[in-house]
């Protein structure tokens, strides 16, 4: 697959989503510059998750058009689909991790769908990913069910970025973290954003990861992208949505502490 590099990582024109009667998505455009951190955000029910399921390809869109690197998802060929997707990772809310296994095999997993790695390059590639994101050696040896909430995001982590991806999702990573944990995770992600040369588009509601993560932010209201921008001019944007979501204690509290 010929993917430019030098374009937007991912382009979306047009893009609409119903279901029967009703309409999620409408005439929704945005993009993703290389290297940056996309923050999208909206109201319950503004259809973030399902602009994330499209975007990854677990949904077709019912209408417009989703570009990576140049290539329209929508022309591309099974094999050069599944090329696409090894460069997408994804971090799911709950860190998704298969319950059975252990840190180290949950990270193998896609690295056992998508290569031909003998098993123990692939087993030190998981160690090597459970060193990046911070997690200790004997994490490697535990089960879902023995990691704390920030360990479990962490790991998530680790088996997104198991095969070096160009493109990461994150969806609510910072939910059900204390503010310490919270705080350290954003942290994580900017280390990881910079050492991989990652570009990171983030469904949050979490104002502190906002404020001191993402470079635009994104707003889904009324079925469409308004405004994707840096946070003072969102914040400016006269949509009630918005001046309600930003004005708050909280938000202020959130922009204080990024300004320090």
């Amino acid at each position: 697959m010929d993917l430019n590099y030098n374009l937007p990582p991912m382009q979306v024109k047009g893009l609409g989503s119903w279901f029967g009667d009703n309409v999620v998505h409408e005439n929704l455009n945005f993009h993703v510059n290389s290297g940056e951190i996309l923050g999208l955000v909206g109201g319950s029910g503004s259809g973030k998750t399902v602009l994330m399921n499209t975007l990854l390809g677990l949904k077709e869109a019912d209408a417009g058009d989703v570009y990576y690197f140049g290539q329209n998802r929508a022309e591309l060929s099974e094999n050069d689909r599944q090329s696409l997707r090894n460069q997408m990772g994804v971090l799911f809310q709950a860190g998704a991790l298969f319950s059975s296994m252990t840190v180290r095999q949950n990270i193998m997993v896609p690295l056992r769908e998508h290569t031909n790695l003998p098993l123990p390059l692939m087993s030190e590639i998981a160690d090597m990913k459970i060193h990046m994101v911070g997690l200790p050696a004997f994490a490697a040896t535990l089960y879902p069910s023995d990691l704390s909430g920030g360990m479990k995001k962490r790991a998530g982590l680790a088996r997104a970025l198991a095969l070096d991806p160009k493109l990461l999702f994150l969806d609510e990573p910072t939910a059900g973290l204390d503010p310490i944990g919270a705080s350290a995770f954003d942290t994580l992600i900017l280390e990881m954003r910079d050492a991989m040369d990652l570009t990171v588009l983030m469904i949050t509601h979490d104002l502190d990861t906002l404020f001191t993560v993402c470079d635009r932010v994104g707003v889904l209201v009324d079925k469409h992208i308004a405004i994707a921008d840096s946070l003072p001019n969102v914040m400016q944007y006269p949509h009630p949505w918005v001046q309600e979501y930003f004005s708050g204690p909280r938000a202020r509290a959130a922009q204080q502490a990024g300004a320090r």
